[in-house]
Order: C-alpha cells, then structure tokens, then sequence
C-alpha cells in the first residue's frame, strides 16, 4: 500500500513578503555586478557561467534530496522556465547593459508586471483587484516619467535588446508560478533545473559569438558570487515565496530593486540620476504599495485540488 506524502507547506504572506524584499536587495546589486563584469566577458559568457555554476552549486543537494520531477510535463515546463529566465531574458539583459546604464536597466524590469498581467488572465486564471490594477497603471506613469528626459545615444538598442528580455521574462513568471502553486516540484527543483537548462544552453552560443573567455581574477570572483548569492540562494528565495505570492504580485514588489541599484550604482560606478527619474521611481512604488494592498490571505488553490 502506497502513501501519499503530506502536502508542502506554503510560506506565510508575511514570510513570503520578507522573502521577497530579500530578492529585490539582492537582485538591486546584480546590475551593478553584471556591469562590472561586463569588462572580464562577454555579456552572453558572463550569463551563461553564473547560471551554470549555479546549477552545479544546487545539483548535489537536488540529486540528494531526490526532488527530480516524474512527470514529463513537469520536466518540458522546467526547460521552458530555464529557457526563458536564463538563455533569453537574463541573456537579453546582459546584452543590453553595454548600452544602458545599470539603474536603467533595472528599472525596465518594471514594466514586466503589464506583461505579466496580460498573461495571467488566460494562463492562470489570476484576476487583479481593481486596486492592484490602479496600482500598475500608477507604476507605468513612473516609468514614462522616468523616461521622460529622453535617451542617450546607443540606449535605443540597448531598450530594444532589453525589451525581448522583458517578455521572455514574463512568461518565466507565469510559468514559474504555475508549477509552484501547482506544487508539481519544489522549491529546490524548480531552482537548479531551469539554470541548468538555461545556463548550459546559453554557453555554447555565448562561446560561438564571443570567444573563450581569459578572465581575470577579479571577474572570476564576479562570477561566483553572482551565482552563489545572486543566483542559487536568491532564486530559492523567490521559487518559495511564489507558493503564496501571485505572479503580478512578485513582479510588482521586484519593482523596488531599481532603489538599490541606484544607490549602489552610485556608489560602485558613480552612475547618477536626474532628479526626474527619482520622482518616477517614488511614484512607481506608490503603485506597488496599492498593489500590495492584499487580498484574501492565499491564493485560490488549484483545479482539482
């Protein structure tokens, strides 16, 4: 006679929320890390290591916990997920950072929320409130002030490259979210799998285009701390809290990381903002405040359930 193991527990919102404040620290400095990096590899390279050696860091303890999904749908959608965070979105970002300065690209990031809204309704069936919709509609008018002052040169390639980041990183979302609420694997497989697939799927183009990298000691430290902190520790973080939070939720709250990234942009590189682009930011986080403004404490549960 077979038993059935007992369901995971989901994260408390308070828990979930602390987790992802955590994240919006963390991936705040990413930028910053990216662009310093950017003068030991390639951007493409850069990505592909990270993710890579993020997913050889929680391979033995996913291997160990025998967390591996059966199932084959499970498996097509953790490819999906690495395929869209890792080779195309991060992939895009990378890229486009040449161009754009590090708060910049952050804040793009704050437009996935209006990508993922858009695909949450069929895929999900997660309605917003109306108030989280005036939320987003409030972040969108921070970034056209943000945005306002206009762009330098090389940006508009820069926004171009970004912008086909954005959408591969909305469907990440979704999709993340779906197999987390839908609790087909854990929190530690739906982390290393898709860097897996992604990461090593990325390096042989990043090697075509770019070459073998020479890196010096001081981008191979880059390198493993971004995959250590900002990757593998961050990623777990954000996989357990999307058992609680909604995608458009994670991705409104990840609306706060362009705070970060301007102070330690500022600090790090000496990257300033025009005193426009911070009145875009303070309204774009009224909009996530309003957003957060919750609803029941969890999430409907899945058909079937």
């Amino acid at each position: 006679m077979t038993t059935q193991s007992a369901p995971r527990a989901r994260p408390s919102l308070p828990t979930a929320l602390a987790e992802s404040l955590v994240v919006v620290v963390v991936w705040g400095s990413s930028f910053v890390l990216v662009k310093a990096g950017l003068r030991y590899a390639g951007p493409l390279t850069l990505a592909g290591l990270r993710y890579t050696a993020a997913f050889l860091i929680l391979l033995p303890f996913a291997l160990r916990r025998n967390t591996r999904p059966r199932s084959r749908r499970v498996w097509v959608r953790l490819a999906l997920i690495g395929l869209c965070a890792y080779t195309i979105g991060n992939g895009c970002l990378f890229w486009g950072l040449q161009y754009l300065p590090s708060t910049t690209s952050s804040f793009l990031m704050s437009l996935v929320p209006l990508l993922v809204l858009a695909m949450s309704i069929p895929w999900l069936r997660e309605y917003p409130t109306w108030l989280q919709i005036a939320g987003l509609v409030i972040c969108l008018i921070g970034c056209a002030i943000f945005f306002a002052p206009g762009l330098q040169a090389g940006e508009p390639l820069g926004l171009a490259v970004t912008g086909a980041g954005l959408v591969a990183f909305a469907a990440f979302g979704i999709l993340g979210r779906e197999v987390a609420r839908d609790g087909t694997a854990g929190t530690l497989a739906l982390t290393a799998f898709p860097l897996g697939f992604g990461g090593i799927a990325l390096l042989p183009l990043a090697f075509a285009m770019e070459g073998l990298p020479r890196m010096a000691a001081p981008g191979i430290g880059i390198v493993l701390w971004l995959a250590l902190a900002n990757t593998a520790l961050a990623y777990l973080l954000y996989n357990h809290a999307l058992q609680t939070l909604t995608a458009l939720e994670m991705n409104l709250l990840l609306n706060l990381s362009p705070f970060a990234t301007a102070i330690i942009a500022l600090l790090a590189l000496g990257e300033r903002l025009r005193g426009m682009q911070y009145v875009g930011m303070v309204v774009a986080i009224v909009g996530v405040a309003l957003a957060q403004w919750r609803r029941n404490a969890r999430p409907a549960p899945p058909d079937g359930a």
